[in-house]
């Protein structure tokens, strides 16, 4: 019987701090670079959108008439689509695991919760902009009237009870290539659901996507630059981290989704993403395939002899998810 509070399966075997010791002084070397190359791809509060932005405004005489136009456009978009859209916002209200997850890194986590370091404003910033897109994607479902929104909320409430187990075992090398990979795909998504948005004539609904999809676009920027920068560091190092996490796969943030009856909530979700070309194993394959070409992995040169063999085995890996 499943415990109260206890994620709907069992997760990996935990392991904890595998960075050696002493490369935390490379993430301390870094902190300037982070300054210079990390965080100029935050936006200043004042120039970010805000979801009110996208919604019917609840102080204007015609707020009625905009709720009632919304729900006309919903009302013609298939129950599919709403499925996958549902599963992307429980994801991104999920935000508290991802902020938590950021800060079990070595070397590079908020250690008093308002630290200046630069990867502390970074995680902090992050998770502000972030915010927004749970919060807009909700109002919308909820204003839309086509989703149970109390099951959504559970469920929500049990996703981040749940946790996740993305296996980076305290380890910013794993991090930063599980954030990589994971901005990358959750811009691919909301692309997606803008791109159908539009095909079913709701230019509003395809606006809001896509906004959160250059959010996301621009996120991979920055920790595709970090990684980048792991790798002319410490190639042998940065090229171990990468032959790991592709042989363990990369989970998705909200693999322990469950609603308080399904526990293959979240299978049962991705098949629908998959069905309509939302995310796709096609699109995972191709993630990969981006990330070894931008970080240049078949092109490096390493001296360990082990080190020498994983480049191998990420190349491979990539292969072996393309067949």
């Amino acid at each position: 019987m499943k415990k109260p509070f206890s994620p709907p399966r069992e997760v990996h075997v935990q392991v904890t701090h595998s960075m050696p010791p002493q490369k935390i002084e490379i993430f301390k070397a870094m902190e300037d670079w982070a300054e210079n190359n990390l965080l100029v791809h935050l936006k200043p509060v004042e120039k970010c959108w805000q979801p009110q932005d996208f919604l019917p405004d609840p102080a204007s005489d015609g707020f009625y008439d905009q709720v009632k136009e919304l729900r006309e456009r919903a009302r013609e978009i298939p129950d599919d689509y709403f499925v996958v859209l549902v599963g992307d916002m429980i994801t991104e209200e999920a935000l508290p695991t991802y902020q938590t997850m950021l800060n079990t890194l070595d070397g590079v986590r908020d250690e008093t919760g308002a630290s200046p370091t630069s990867w502390a404003i970074w995680t902090r910033a992050w998770t502000a902009e972030e915010n927004r897109h749970g919060d807009l994607l909700n109002k919308y479902l909820y204003l839309s009237g086509r989703v149970d929104m109390k099951q959504i909320e559970k469920t929500i409430q049990y996703l981040i009870g749940s946790g996740m187990d993305p296996r980076t075992e305290n380890n910013p090398y794993l991090g930063f290539i599980y954030t990589s990979f994971q901005e990358r795909a959750t811009f691919i998504s909301h692309g997606n659901t803008a791109r159908l948005a539009r095909e079913h004539g709701d230019l509003k609904l395809a606006q809001i996507c896509g906004t959160i999809a250059s959010d996301e676009k621009r996120h991979e920027t920055a920790y595709t630059k970090i990684v980048e920068k792991l790798f002319e560091i410490d190639p042998d190092g940065t090229v171990l981290a990468f032959a790991d996490m592709m042989r363990k796969k990369i989970s998705m943030p909200a693999h322990l989704m469950y609603d308080g009856r399904d526990d293959n909530l979240f299978d049962h979700f991705s098949a629908v993403a998959q069905r309509l070309g939302v995310y796709t194993a096609r699109d995972y394959a191709d993630i990969l395939e981006h990330l070894v070409g931008r970080w240049k992995v078949e092109n490096l040169t390493v001296y360990q002899q082990k080190g020498r063999k994983l480049k191998t085995t990420s190349v491979d890996c990539l292969q072996e998810s393309e067949d």
